[in-house]
């Protein structure tokens, strides 16, 4: 199990197949099913991804869930006709196992005034994007590197009149978001009932918001992976969004040719 930050991508081992009765899948979105976008509207993740999703989700009767900062609404959207299980804005919208919604929400004033103040600073940077997700906030800069700065002090002045809100960075965005709630609160959540309880976990993402994924994951002797570069808590790394999906392409051809209910662990990305 890795329990530090690692740069390592050339050593890491190559990726483990297994067994969808033993094991519940999480996944992030962006930059892990979906290639990164600069508009976060023009994301999709393919047709033929969807059907290995599908597979997946009934192989492991249903211990499958998407974990992302989008909100859940947005989830569905990009893998329809699926409804899985979601966590939505880094956890504050969970649809669980049963199909049961929750959602934490803000003030309705702190709400209003959160808005008002980002969008007013977001106006004066141009190329900025402000992205509204009710109990959150999204603060894009993608198309303009050198207001970087100047994003994360408006956030930073946000967050500092309401200590309910936090902030997590991310890939060329800054996010406020309710205090408490991020991917590995949300895993863990999960992992406490059915069909994903017994289990152990499965976690691929790519971005600083994952980490807190991976750190419970670890912890539950679970399997995590990395997509792309930089420092992780992963215990193993994939390149490239095309090699998550052969991947998955690869579990579910495992469920299709060998055995309904699994994968074999001996077979390598």
């Amino acid at each position: 199990m890795t329990s530090e930050i690692q740069e390592n991508t050339s050593e890491t081992p190559l990726l483990p197949h297994p067994d969808s009765q033993q094991y519940a899948f999480f996944f992030d979105v962006d930059g892990t099913l979906a290639e990164i976008c600069d508009e976060p509207d023009a994301v999709t993740i393919p047709s033929e991804v969807r059907q290995h999703l599908q597979t997946l989700f009934a192989a492991s009767s249903g211990a499958l869930a998407l974990i992302s900062g989008r909100p859940v609404e947005q989830l569905d959207q990009l893998v329809t006709p699926l409804i899985l299980p979601a966590a939505g804005v880094h956890g504050a919208e969970m649809r669980d196992g049963a199909g049961q919604f929750h959602r934490v929400t803000l003030p309705a004033q702190m709400a209003k005034d959160v808005e008002e103040t980002l969008a007013a600073g977001m106006q004066k940077l141009p190329g900025t994007l402000l992205e509204i997700k009710g109990m959150a906030f999204a603060l894009h800069y993608r198309q303009a590197m050198l207001h970087q700065q100047h994003v994360l002090e408006l956030a930073e002045s946000v967050v500092a009149k309401h200590p309910e809100l936090v902030l997590q960075p991310g890939k060329c965005v800054i996010e406020i978001k309710p205090r408490g709630k991020d991917k590995g609160a949300a895993i863990y959540d999960f992992m406490q009932q059915p069909p994903f309880a017994g289990r152990l976990p499965v976690f691929v993402g790519d971005d600083l918001t994952d980490e807190k994924g991976f750190e419970v994951v670890n912890a539950m002797k679970g399997i995590s992976v990395k997509v792309g570069e930089g420092s992780s808590l992963a215990q193993y790394r994939v390149k490239h969004v095309s090699d998550v999906h052969q991947w998955i392409k690869k579990l579910q051809r495992h469920e299709e040719i060998s055995h309904p209910s699994h994968i074999s662990k001996e077979s390598n990305l």
